[in-house]
């Protein structure tokens, strides 16, 4: 079993979600409870998926989570942009954290890719 902190992807999902915690600070109150949660969730979704797929006894688990972690990016990305429409994010912290976004998806990706049943996975 391999410890989830150890992977990379996992530490750049952490570093993406600890972004999003900060940019969501300064939302407008009345988004509390709507956009400011539901990037905290997606974000954090990521990096959580990861960590449990780790946990997990299979390759075949373990992908299964890393797929789902994807599945929350892609919640992300569509939200970075709803913010950016919205003006809640400036257009260099969009681009910053859609940067951070795509660096996780293509690692996420890759190791999809690499994850086999016949292979030892976390």
């Amino acid at each position: 079993m391999k410890d989830f902190r150890s992977l990379l992807v996992w530490q750049r999902a952490h570093e993406l979600t600890l972004a999003v915690y900060k940019a969501t600070k300064n939302f407008p109150g009345d988004e509390r409870f709507g956009l400011t949660n539901q990037m905290r969730r997606s974000s954090s979704s990521v990096a959580t998926n990861i960590a449990e797929g780790c946990g997990r006894g299979s390759n075949q688990d373990f992908n299964r989570f890393l797929q789902i972690a994807f599945g929350s990016s892609s919640e992300l990305d569509y939200q970075l942009i709803l913010t950016l429409n919205l003006a809640y994010l400036a257009p260099d912290v969009h681009l910053e954290m859609r940067a951070k976004l795509i660096e996780v998806q293509k690692m996420l990706a890759s190791l999809m890719r690499k994850v086999q049943p016949e292979m030892l996975g976390c």
